[in-house]
């Protein structure tokens, strides 16, 4: 449906798990230019209860058709589990309507191609949920490589893991709810961004910790080789103490980054910056992640802009995600062809919003928190 500047979008989130009470359902009071307007979800409690919480209708997932013929929605928030995104985001994007979609994007370069074509049929826009490409901090980091300040990067590492509750459902949903598409799609989305590059060849290494039950590597290190010669590792675990961290080194300095992947109305982004010897250290405020990428794409919805982490986004992080599954399932190296995307963030997508208070988990209706208590 057609908006003209100074409407407001109307979303409806499709999913009522951890994420969506947590994140996008308080941060959405933040964007002045978004309402959060429905809620689907496939269990009749959270219908109820988180809906009434919200003054909002409660529907079924039976109801989306009818949900997607009606004018009373705008734009969707999906964030159901990764291999559920197609059978979801296809008939949304089909619809005509918008769509912000959790990443990973799905589970497969297929399902991506997919759903990009659904969009290109319905004609509505469709971002990848990267809260952090609105974000100061990870943006003036991605500027700043990107200007020289740090000379020609040449490697980067990265740590990013916690200790995962096994009872709940990514503890026991095979690799694409595990940490690699998880946890590790930050390191991975952050170093294709700060080197401005696509890797062409993907390594992995897996383990299981002992005493643990989930059926998927816990614990993996990946190493990325770029077509220009730079490499890249990370490691991202379920099975650790809660660990986010970044460094990548150039010719003239490095950056030293950390907290740098998570949110939460007390997270600011912070990194060192050395360049020839001399130190400082840079901390963004806080900012309401989830109300600002919600504010940015209501923006590109509203002004028709194509949104920047759009479904390319998506499928480039997704096609080395599944390398790596074929790394860690064969144990050998896996190639990828060069590719060159043409679009990456800008400053202009920065949003500055205040921080809500975030729900405890003992307050969230039907979940298991990711987190042991």
């Amino acid at each position: 449906m057609p908006h003209t500047p100074g409407s407001i979008v109307r979303y409806a989130v499709v999913g009522g798990g951890q994420i969506s009470q947590q994140a996008f359902m308080p941060g959405i009071s933040q964007a002045t230019n978004s309402q959060l307007a429905a809620l689907v979800t496939g269990d009749p409690v959270k219908a109820r209860d988180l809906a009434a919480k919200y003054d909002i209708p409660g529907h079924g997932y039976e109801d989306l058709p009818k949900l997607l013929a009606s004018d009373d929605i705008d734009a969707y928030y999906l964030a159901t589990p990764n291999a559920l995104h197609p059978q979801l985001a296809i008939p949304i994007l089909e619809a005509g309507r918008h769509l912000l979609l959790e990443k990973a994007m799905a589970a497969s370069v297929a399902d991506c191609e997919a759903i990009m074509a659904a969009q290109r049929r319905g004609g509505g826009k469709l971002m990848v949920a990267y809260r952090l490409h609105c974000e100061p901090g990870t943006l003036e980091m991605i500027e700043r490589v990107r200007r020289g300040d740090f000379g020609d990067p040449l490697f980067f590492n990265a740590s990013f893991g916690q200790n995962f509750a096994e009872a709940n459902h990514r503890g026991h949903s095979g690799y694409w709810s595990g940490p690699v598409p998880d946890s590790g799609t930050y390191p991975l989305n952050a170093v294709r961004n700060l080197f401005g590059a696509e890797p062409v060849e993907v390594s992995a290494i897996g383990r299981k910790t002992p005493g643990r039950g989930f059926n998927f590597d816990d614990t993996v290190s990946v190493s990325l080789k770029f077509e220009d010669g730079r490499l890249a590792h990370f490691l991202t675990s379920y099975a650790c103490a809660p660990v986010e961290e970044f460094t990548l080194v150039g010719t003239k300095g490095k950056i030293e980054a950390g907290p740098c992947f998570m949110f939460g109305p007390k997270i600011g982004i912070t990194y060192e910056a050395t360049i020839d010897g001399n130190t400082t250290t840079h901390r963004a405020d806080p900012v309401e992640q989830f109300g600002g990428e919600i504010a940015y794409f209501s923006d590109c919805i509203l002004h028709d802009h194509e949104p920047e982490p759009n479904g390319e986004e998506g499928m480039l992080d997704v096609r080395v995600l599944e390398a790596i599954e074929r790394a860690l399932e064969t144990g050998q190296p896996q190639t990828l062809a060069p590719y060159t995307r043409k679009v990456r963030p800008q400053m202009d997508q920065v949003r500055r919003l205040p921080t809500v208070p975030e729900p405890d988990p003992s307050e969230m209706i039907s979940i298991v928190p990711q987190s042991p208590q």
